[in-house]
């Protein structure tokens, strides 16, 4: 399951990156004389046009692939960024601790009481559906796993010989923080990016698929579905593509992240 996963997630990842070059066409050319071409092997289908085409006429197979790279592009940058603020937060909380910590983990708890998408439907309604704000937005979504995560495994690590006898060395907290601390949390938060990047992967579908994504005419495989829907009864191939490419990647990352979970887990590797 492991292989097949990682074969997935490769070809996908390559598509992706070769899109501009793979991509028969223009993915926003329009021509309404070829609007709801069926794809190949369907009566009515177009040479040139291997999955169809949408309501626009437009190559279902041109913006599938310029959509992958996109939605991959943007759930790798909100995860990174989510990773940063909670990393960031969740060692300053482990290592400082008192009311820094106190006030770091309460801002934990807010945010997991408070459900995400209501947060970032106000975000993207308030301040618009850029870039960079849905960028913000994504990596907003989840900081507060990786601080819970590195914040316990921090106030762990701070008990322990090593960390007493860097003490007595004269290191700084920053210096403990940053030398001894950190590298010991490399391994729990490749574990946590996994599964952090499936759900950021799913969240943007989401918010493309409501309008406040990334706006139109450029597609993301969420904002393929959205537009699609509509159609479904008549030219169901529009959300069929995208949907089965989100499926794709979400079902090669999450049994990826499994993998390395157990790989991580000491526990698991000796049964």
């Amino acid at each position: 399951m492991q292989r097949a996963a990682l074969l997935i997630g490769v070809v996908l990842l390559v598509l992706a990156v070769l899109a501009p070059w793979l991509a028969p066409v223009d993915p926003n050319k329009q021509s309404l004389i070829a609007r709801f071409r069926p794809p190949l092997g369907f009566a009515g289908a177009r040479p040139g046009h291997w999955l169809g085409t949408d309501e626009l006429g437009r190559d279902i197979l041109s913006r599938g692939l310029h959509g992958l790279g996109l939605t991959l592009m943007l759930a790798a940058l909100g995860a990174t960024l989510g990773l940063m603020i909670g990393g960031t937060l969740g060692l300053l909380a482990g290592v400082v601790g008192g009311r820094t910590q106190a006030a770091i983990m309460g801002a934990v708890d807010t945010q997991i009481a408070v459900p995400f998408t209501l947060i970032a439907l106000f975000v993207l309604t308030v301040f618009g559906s850029t870039l960079t704000v849905l960028v913000v937005v994504l990596g907003l979504y989840g900081w507060e796993q990786y601080a819970r995560i590195v914040r316990a495994e921090a106030a762990r690590l701070m008990t322990l010989p090593f960390i007493e006898a860097a003490r007595c060395a004269g290191a700084s907290p920053v210096r403990i923080a940053l030398t001894h601390v950190l590298p010991n949390l490399v391994s729990p938060l490749v574990v946590q990016f996994t599964p952090s990047l499936s759900n950021i992967i799913l969240l943007e579908s989401t918010l493309s698929f409501l309008g406040l994504g990334v706006q139109p005419p450029t597609a993301t495989l969420g904002a393929m579905v959205g537009v699609g829907r509509d159609f479904m009864p008549t030219a169901p191939w529009i959300v069929l593509v995208p949907a089965a490419l989100i499926l794709a990647v979400t079902f090669s990352i999450q049994i990826l992240g499994d993998w390395l979970r157990d790989r991580a887990d000491v526990r698991l590797r000796r049964r």
